[in-house]
């Protein structure tokens, strides 16, 4: 494990691009801070007041006197799942041993993840803690764990995972990690085999590896299609067995809530956990540059080149093809689309297309996230002049070809219908 000042942020790689180009302008203030990113006077992640939802759940319990109910069979899972407004639907099933739990996990005992916009809980049965992960609009995100056997429950925080939870897989913040692992038989990575993180841009063939996949898909999504389901022996022979005892067993007699591990929530899971990780670091990029005199988005090189990273993700620039049509499970997509804003037709951002691509407007409905709406008024003016530079036309390149002339009009009409600060020209 990494040690809390062994980790790399600012100190080296992050804060040496903004000390140099910093350098190379003359007359321009030098930020001369030599520490980790999360302890910038103008971050310090660990002591300033938290505002994600599980720090406000909290205060709402104290105020109300109301507690959380405890259940024999899933502890306070499902109690903790109502207060957050999180979907049952959403449940994602990781089968290898990478978690802060891996003692628990298993193909036999995987961990459950559920998720919204910035809300995601862990839990796997017979694991004495649920694992929760809020981002905070300011801060990134933070971490709590819920004792599955304490009275009263508390969460509590804990800045430990910050060891795994602050590299370059969460681009050197606090944030998600999503990744795809070769796993052997009893869950565990195998050694020199090919780990990578995983967003909307990871071809399918490359994802899901350590994870169960269920699919609702008037086509079938075959085992070639992705990682999924697999283990693999030491001998190289490989087996799905893990997803033939899942689907062959009741979920509810092992302890989940549900059956579906699907492949709809993975590809909205896969696309919303980069898109978190970005959001945080062009937050707290922009706030260092702000205290060192750099203030607004075009007087920092690295400030302007998170913002054109962040406007590129969001309209789904390099999104991989889906390789056939799919089907979201049911409830799902009626969560989702249900907190996005429509615009006067009706539209949204968080309608699937599941044909071709995973939204039916090419824009994501992360625009909507508090996170987004707290981005330094700099910053956020800066990612909507490039995502207009970009749906107007005026930027041609191929990357941005996937993007037709129905597409850009789509997605202004509905920014500028639902987007009030969406520049109107």
């Amino acid at each position: 494990m990494i040690s809390w000042r062994d980790r790399v942020l600012v100190g080296g790689a992050a804060l040496g691009i903004v000390m140099a180009h910093g350098a190379s302008t003359p007359g321009r203030a030098q930020d001369s801070w030599g520490g980790v990113l999360d302890e910038h006077p103008a971050i310090q992640y660990a002591s300033r007041p938290a505002t994600d939802r599980v720090t406000k759940l909290k205060e709402a319990l104290v105020q109300s006197g109301r507690s959380l109910q405890r259940d024999p069979r899933n502890g306070y899972l499902l109690s903790v799942l109502d207060a957050l407004g999180v979907p049952i639907e959403s449940q994602l099933l990781v089968f290898s041993k990478t978690g802060v739990q891996r003692a628990y996990t298993s193909p036999e005992n995987p961990r459950a993840l559920f998720f919204d916009d910035s809300v995601a809980v862990g839990y796997i049965p017979g694991a004495p803690f649920l694992e929760l992960a809020a981002h905070d609009p300011q801060q990134g995100v933070v971490f709590y764990t819920l004792d599955q056997a304490s009275t009263p429950p508390a969460f509590t925080r804990r800045t430990s995972c910050l060891s795994c939870h602050v590299s370059a897989s969460t681009e050197n913040v606090p944030g998600m990690i999503v990744r795809t692992n070769t796993v052997g038989d009893a869950g565990d990575v195998m050694p020199h085999s090919d780990t990578h993180d995983v967003n909307h841009r990871t071809p399918h063939p490359d994802r899901w590896g350590g994870w169960l996949v269920t699919s609702e898909g008037p086509t079938p999504y075959s085992q070639r299609a992705h990682s999924g389901n697999i283990t693999f022996s030491g001998r190289g022979n490989t087996s799905n067995q893990v997803f033939v005892d899942w689907i062959s067993n009741p979920p509810d007699a092992r302890g989940y809530p549900a059956a579906s591990s699907d492949v709809v929530a993975l590809l909205v899971f896969d696309h919303q956990m980069h898109a978190i990780n970005l959001l945080t670091r062009l937050n707290w990029e922009s706030r260092v540059a702000a205290s060192g005199g750099r203030a607004g988005a075009s007087a920092d090189g690295n400030v302007r080149h998170l913002v054109d990273e962040l406007a590129d993700y969001l309209l789904f620039v390099g999104e991989a093809r889906l390789p056939v049509p799919l089907a979201a499970r049911p409830g799902f997509a009626e969560h989702l689309e249900a907190r996005i804003p429509k615009d006067r037709r009706g539209r949204s951002f968080a309608q699937l297309d599941l044909v071709s691509r995973l939204m039916r407007y090419p824009c994501s409905y992360i625009v909507y996230s508090a996170a987004f709406d707290g981005l330094p008024s700099s910053a956020k003016r800066a990612v909507y002049a490039r995502m207009l530079e970009i749906l107007s036309g005026r930027d041609s390149r191929a990357a941005y070809a996937h993007l037709t002339s129905d597409d850009r009009r789509a997605v202004l009409e509905i920014l500028r219908d639902t987007k009030p600060d969406f520049p109107p020209s």
